[in-house]
């Protein structure tokens, strides 16, 4: 799958992805208080962007709850959905592999199911990128979904797409960190909700090292 794939799946499916996702954190408590304990971390801290943010329903959430928010997302038909929906939040269309953003520039970066569509061998460098663009003492907090290995589509929402799906284990996430220059690693889990796909969620924090 290369980078043209995964972004011409999602330019496809936006719509139908921002009518099934955005309203998603309702049905998600855990979720919920995670993002609201991160809030009160972030708050008045700086900017803070989500990447990979699709309809931007996270991005949202935090804004409404007092964040300096900013998205970015591969998929330009996303950016332009999340714009429509969240006109007071800036989305622009960008790459978690070569972000353009200034070093030392955001206070956090949050991360929701986005790493999974990076290789296993660049997920290190991504996160290098990231720990880049944080300021020293930044935060991050990402999730992703716990196992081995990958899942691939070819159709979703009857569309044709050719999207992978990599799954990490809590461990391993934590080394990638660590080798990407961050500490204070901290690694939650949360069994699947019953509408959700049936994996376990995990819910990794880490501090930028000053």
């Amino acid at each position: 799958m290369s980078k043209s794939d995964l972004q011409a799946g999602y330019d496809r499916v936006a719509e139908h992805y921002a009518t099934e996702y955005f309203e998603e954190l309702a049905r998600k408590p855990f979720d919920c208080q995670l993002l609201d304990d991160f809030a009160e971390r972030v708050r008045n801290q700086g900017v803070v962007c989500e990447l990979g943010c699709g309809p931007g329903q996270v991005a949202r959430y935090l804004k409404d709850r007092g964040v300096d928010m900013r998205g970015i997302d591969l998929s330009a038909e996303m950016v332009r959905v999340a714009t429509r929906l969240n006109p007071d939040i800036p989305f622009e269309q960008g790459d978690m592999l070569s972000l353009n953003l200034e070093d030392d520039s955001l206070a956090a970066l949050v991360l929701f199911y986005s790493i999974i569509h990076i290789k296993r061998e660049d997920v290190t460098r991504a996160l290098r990128e990231m720990n880049r663009v944080l300021c020293p003492g930044g935060k991050l907090f990402l999730s992703f979904h716990s196992g081995e290995g990958e899942l691939h589509r070819d159709e979703w929402y009857g569309e044709e797409v050719s999207i992978d799906f990599r799954l990490f284990q809590g461990n391993e996430m934590a080394g990638y960190l660590e080798a990407a220059g961050f500490a204070d690693i901290e690694v939650v889990e949360r069994p699947p909700y019953e509408f959700e796909y049936p994996t376990k969620r995990l819910y990794a924090f880490a501090t930028k090292i000053s």
